[in-house]
């Protein structure tokens, strides 16, 4: 009798469709460079070399595998459930993000391409690749929205120590959205020698699928470690969404267990168009940037404007998985606002010593509201990044609280 294969095996289909989300909508002159990526993905992710060159990078450069955290005086101060987090603010570059670049430079390496081109929106994306650039010896452009190149200044000075040209998005709102904008125009430039490393579970198909794969290693130590800590599974897991790569990464290793997941919108300072990102909440189906899923319209069709306190979770729509499994009821929403996310980041710096990135705030401030109302489970969120590039910002505009 012939195994039946797991979701993880038969998610995406062939053409790259989770259900109804997801494709490659992408104009005829890419048809070929995306097809040649998917082919050497296809090879690659079976070649032992690769894998193996891919473990030893993760091993004795990233610093995997990044640890659980129980978080004793936080969960004290809630006074509900357990809270715990998967630590990768602790992954070199201090965040999610190196998982896949790394993996991608790599891919980029085999196919004889010389540069990397991506956007980023906090630039956690853009230092990660910039990294996996200097690792390589390639070239490296990074394109990001100039409201958020002065919000995440010290990733911006980052990226440029790195080696990478930072171009600025000057159009629209100037943030995530613009910047996806502008690096796929300059792409299309030269798809010979330059290759497109999306930084999220989105775009043409096979990025959602291969971004989702090579951020698995986070809940297949996720899982591990938890189960070696508690002796049991997570109750919930709880991720920051925007593209959603690092709630993929973590969702993908209990998406077949009686596990909660929740991925985390960004409520921002209201409920009226512009003023949030939460496209699962509020957004309707749609194509943008070359994919189907559920994004947030203006009155026209058009991608609305969108806002979030965290630069990385801005973005008007979210990658195809995200949308299919919250359209079978496997994954269920949660949201948390600007206010919320920045007492989660004052409290997790003040009561365990860690500070977060804004991003990963959503994600625990959520956990936070959860525990209170659910005191007998363990809840796990994934941290998937440090704070350095938010605490000029935050203090700027939030007073520190008193403890």
């Amino acid at each position: 009798m012939q195994k039946q294969k797991s979701y993880l095996e038969s998610m995406p289909n062939s053409k790259g469709f989770f259900g109804s989300f997801g494709g490659a909508f992408i104009p005829p002159q890419l048809d070929k460079p995306f097809a040649e990526i998917n082919e050497a993905y296809e090879k690659l992710s079976k070649s032992f070399d690769f894998i193996s060159e891919l473990k030893k990078i993760r091993k004795y450069y990233q610093g995997r595998p990044t640890p659980v955290t129980y978080c004793k005086n936080l969960s004290e101060y809630v006074g509900g459930g357990q809270i715990y987090l998967k630590r990768e603010d602790l992954n070199h570059t201090g965040a999610h993000k190196l998982n896949h670049c790394m993996a991608e430079a790599l891919l980029a390496k085999y196919l004889g391409k010389k540069k990397l081109i991506a956007e980023t929106g906090a630039g956690q994306h853009g230092v990660a690749l910039a990294t996996a650039a200097a690792y390589f010896g390639l070239e490296c452009e990074i394109h990001m929205g100039e409201v958020d190149i002065k919000k995440e200044h010290p990733n911006v000075v980052r990226m440029k120590i790195l080696g990478a040209k930072v171009v600025p998005a000057t159009h629209g709102l100037r943030t995530l959205k613009e910047a996806v904008d502008s690096a796929f125009e300059a792409y299309l430039k030269d798809t010979d020698t330059q290759m497109f490393a999306i930084g999220s579970v989105v775009g043409p198909h096979p990025f959602p699928k291969m971004v989702r794969d090579f951020q698995s290693i986070v809940g297949i130590e996720a899982k591990e470690q938890f189960s070696e800590m508690t002796g049991k599974l997570p109750d919930m897991v709880s991720a920051c969404v925007g593209g959603g790569s690092n709630a993929m990464g973590i969702f993908s290793a209990f998406i077949e267990d009686p596990v909660k997941l929740y991925a985390v919108e960004p409520a921002g300072k209201g409920d009226k168009l512009g003023e949030h990102s939460a496209s699962l909440t509020y957004g309707s189906e749609g194509i943008m940037h070359g994919f189907n899923s559920i994004m947030l319209k203006d009155s026209s069709g058009n991608p609305a404007p969108v806002h979030s306190i965290g630069s990385g979770i801005d973005y008007p729509s979210v990658g195809p998985e995200h949308a299919y499994l919250h359209s079978t009821g496997r994954t269920n929403v949660g949201l948390c606002n600007d206010d919320e996310a920045v007492d989660a980041f004052y409290k997790l710096s003040q009561y365990e010593g860690i500070i977060p990135a804004l991003e990963s705030a959503h994600a625990l401030a959520f956990a936070m509201k959860y525990a209170k109302e659910n005191k007998n489970e363990s809840i796990l969120v994934n941290l998937s990044g440090r704070g350095d590039k938010d605490i000029d910002y935050v203090i700027e505009h939030y007073p520190i609280p008193k403890k």
